[in-house]
């Protein structure tokens, strides 16, 4: 196949994504690495947790670690309410929550319609971010699920729970 052909190939590839609410942007991760998506649930906290940990639950007799992704993402941090989830994700070989304020939607997208994030990306450490994603009327932050966490930070989760 030529370059050319492989790049008509990737770019009419269609992403899986589920998108969520954190502040008022839209984030999204890909499909294949959500597990579920759960309302609140009890949260335990750990002591000597990393900052960004918010805790563990118990998930149908699971421990799982729960993060924060507003604190992960260097945001304020927020109450919880009606609309804040759970989503559920395997990452690293390891099963970790992500608190986010509302899951919006499951969403297949061209990949033709991103492109990688620009430089400054305002607030957000945007080592995380794998593209942005152009919609008619928004766009969507896709953020890389596997760089969200170190080797570090994923070795001291499996040390929490």
């Amino acid at each position: 196949m030529t370059s050319l052909e492989n790049l008509k190939k990737e770019s009419s590839e269609l992403l899986q994504l589920v998108s969520f609410m954190i502040q008022n942007e839209e984030f999204a991760i890909d499909i294949l690495f959500v597990q579920e998506i759960n309302r609140m649930l009890q949260i335990t906290k750990v002591p000597n947790a990393p900052a960004f940990v918010s805790g563990v639950v118990n998930l149908r007799g699971r421990v799982i670690p729960v993060i924060d992704l507003r604190t992960k993402l260097g945001m304020e941090t927020k109450a919880h309410d009606k609309n804040t989830r759970i989503v559920v994700v395997e990452v690293k070989e390891k099963t970790v929550g992500f608190i986010v304020d509302a899951v919006k939607e499951v969403l297949r997208i061209p990949s033709s319609i991103t492109e990688p994030p620009p430089e400054l990306v305002t607030g957000i450490n945007s080592e995380f971010i794998k593209a942005v994603g152009k919609l008619e009327d928004r766009l969507i932050t896709l953020i890389d699920i596997e760089k969200i966490l170190s080797n570090s930070e994923a070795k001291s989760l499996s040390e929490v729970a």
